[in-house]
């Protein structure tokens, strides 16, 4: 973990920090300090921002997804895991992991998201926070290796303009659906679940659709986010990045009234009517997410404490496996403190 007063002068690895330096042509850190990482504001909120999430919310609400597990494909981590699918908002019937202990009962659930090259198995999302939990984590749609739907694009650079001509047709509010759906099996599976007794836990792609999930659903007490995509798009717009926003930036420079489109989609203006204790990890230098867009998630967080500051994000550095041990027990210490016992 990186604190305010040892900021290290060069990227990781030794990448610079001056532009056009590093090993992706351009700077990872985007000429931010952490004192200005932590200024970044969120964009304000579109009139009927609200009416518009609250109108999906009950469109998944309504769904019957109608959770079926499959095999034991694992036992670790005091957890049996299996596979399941569930159904989602327009009948589009999902896959992922169904995660339950091996002993004891059931006291807290967690809906884990994944990054933008979805998932092939439970790896590094496991073990859970918490003892004596469950979790599902599933693959959302179009994004491997079980969340493949005909018709929507796999590649992430194409699955992030997936319906991005309108906000009513835009992959990222189904695949935030597909987070409640997800949530709504879980309980469905484990009745006991049904409290409110559920954390989130996302990183990347699945830390953006984490922020735009949490204000609308009341089953969620607590959420850790791990370099968050989706924060903050006008400032996205104009940052280079490998990642899918550059799709998006490069998309929006031949049709600039996407920008109204993604007004509804940002992941920080979603944070800021977040009631529930959430931790961020956002990273100093991050070519795939650029920083001020991870911080500005964290910035617009009613009760923001400090967030936990990784050296980078989408790129190894020596370090890493030391920040992620002591990212681990930061979420562990989290989630005991705030959700039920």
């Amino acid at each position: 973990m990186v604190h305010a007063d040892d900021t290290p002068p060069q990227g990781p690895g030794g990448a610079s920090r001056g532009p056009g330096e590093s090993p992706y042509g351009f700077d990872p850190t985007y000429g931010y300090e952490l004192p200005a990482l932590l200024a970044v504001p969120a964009p304000p909120a579109p009139d009927d921002f609200g009416a518009f999430w609250g109108r999906l919310r009950e469109r998944a609400r309504a769904v019957a997804t109608e959770p079926e597990p499959g095999p034991v494909e694992d036992e670790r981590d005091g957890l049996v895991i299996r596979s399941v699918t569930y159904t989602s908002l327009g009948g589009v019937r999902l896959g992922g992991w169904f995660a339950m202990p091996t002993e004891g009962p059931v006291r807290h659930g967690f809906v884990i998201g994944h990054g933008y090259g979805g998932r092939d198995r439970p790896g590094p999302d496991l073990p859970l926070p918490l003892g004596q939990s469950a979790a599902i984590l599933p693959c959302v749609r179009g994004l491997p290796a079980r969340g493949l739907v005909d018709g929507v694009p796999a590649d992430a650079d194409a699955h992030v303009l997936h319906g991005i001509g309108s906000r009513e047709t835009s992959v990222l509010g189904e695949c935030v659906a597909d987070l409640w759906c997800a949530a709504s099996a879980l309980v469905e599976l484990v009745p006991a679940l049904a409290g409110p007794r559920l954390g989130y836990l996302g990183e990347s792609f699945g830390g953006g659709l984490g922020a735009l999930a949490l204000p609308w659903d009341e089953r969620f007490v607590a959420a850790q986010l791990t370099v968050p995509t989706f924060g903050n798009h006008p400032l996205r717009l104009t940052l280079p990045s490998v990642g899918s926003g550059e799709s998006v930036r490069k998309y929006h420079a031949e049709h600039p009234e996407v920008t109204d489109v993604l007004t509804y989609f940002d992941a920080a203006t979603a944070a800021t009517l977040i009631r529930v204790p959430v931790l961020v990890a956002a990273a100093l230098y991050d070519p795939a997410v650029p920083p001020p867009g991870q911080f500005a998630v964290h910035n617009a967080l009613p009760a923001a404490g400090d967030p936990f500051l990784l050296r980078a994000g989408h790129h190894p550095y020596a370090e890493e496996p030391t920040d992620r041990t002591a990212l681990a027990q930061a979420r562990t210490d989290f989630f005991a403190s705030n959700m039920p016992g």
